[in-house]
């Protein structure tokens, strides 16, 4: 339990001080990004499912 949350305050750490590393997230190929002139939508799909296979090893290391 105490690994989960050292690992979230690194990546909280990581991504306040430097935001610039992770600008390639939410633009991967997979992820739909529609405009019109009436609105946007945005669907990451890639992205939800590499936040899934990362939290899955996480929680599966810290498990043990």
């Amino acid at each position: 339990i105490y690994l989960t949350g050292l690992i979230l305050v690194v990546i909280g750490l990581v991504l306040h001080f430097a935001p610039n590393l992770f600008n390639w997230f939410g633009r991967l190929p997979g992820d739909i990004n529609s405009e019109s002139e009436n609105g946007r939508v945005f669907i990451p799909i890639t992205s939800t499912i590499i936040i899934s296979v990362v939290l899955t090893i996480i929680i599966n290391i810290s498990k043990r």
